[in-house]
């Protein structure tokens, strides 16, 4: 932002900016497997800032559509979305370098070729690297629910983070929210509903079932042992 004296200034010239950080950067250690996935798969699936505004076709060698998932952890089940739609592309951002060594181990194993990464904040590369009107979906599934109030502030999913999305998305484009928090879940809903250019796919207008594409991760499974829920949400941006 250091072209515009303000927040205010910067987003009258159609630049998102983020108040407060969604994430707090934990520095973990690498397993040797981790750091040897990142050594053998970063030239081929790794992706950085310095590389500016991305295009698609080039990145993958076709033109499929892409999915971008913002924080995907360890990265178990955007390598199964990725394995299990060979015909579509997948962008995965994760600010943790262990999830990263992980997901390319996962990704190495699984033999998938229509995936990148990128080991960075999702504000920034959604600012340099993708296009307006380029993704056929964003997906963000258990984001940090930050669960004291006082710390709501810090979510991810804010009106104006989620106006930047839709200027990403294609029209008809989808943007496709999981939370076991149920508050955070009322928040997701009111904060997409409140976006003009989104229209729920939901037919009672609130939440959807768990869609057979997003898999179900072992976190999910222990919960639900105990009774615990999951909501998801899809929206889709008009044509």
């Amino acid at each position: 932002m250091s072209q515009f004296k303000s927040a205010e200034e910067a987003a009258a010239a159609g630049k998102y900016v983020r108040r407060v950080r969604s994430f707090v950067k934990r520095e973990g250690r690498l397993t040797k497997g981790q750091a040897a996935a990142i050594e053998r798969q970063w030239p081929q699936l790794g992706l950085a800032l310095e590389q500016g505004l991305l295009n698609f076709e080039t990145v993958f060698n076709n033109s499929n559509a892409v999915t971008l998932e913002i924080g995907f952890g360890m990265g178990h089940s955007l390598v199964e979305m990725a394995k299990n739609a060979p015909e579509q592309n997948f962008i995965g951002i994760e600010v943790h370098e262990p999830g990263v060594g992980a997901c390319l181990m996962a990704a190495e194993d699984a033999g998938v070729t229509n995936l990148r990464l990128f080991n960075d904040d999702a504000v920034e590369v959604l600012e340099q690297c993708i296009a307006d009107e380029s993704l056929q979906q964003v997906q963000i599934f258990f984001p940090d629910p930050w669960h004291k109030k006082r710390h709501h502030k810090r979510r991810l999913i804010q009106p104006e983070f989620v106006a930047h999305l839709c200027k990403k998305l294609k029209p008809n484009g989808v943007i496709h929210l999981a939370t076991d928090w149920e508050n955070y879940a009322e928040h997701m809903l009111e904060v997409l509903s409140g976006e003009p250019r989104l229209s729920n796919l939901s037919t009672a207008g609130d939440f959807i079932p768990r869609p057979e594409e997003r898999p179900k991760t072992k976190f999910e499974q222990r919960g639900e042992t105990k009774g615990h829920g999951v909501w998801d949400l899809k929206f889709q941006k008009a044509k």
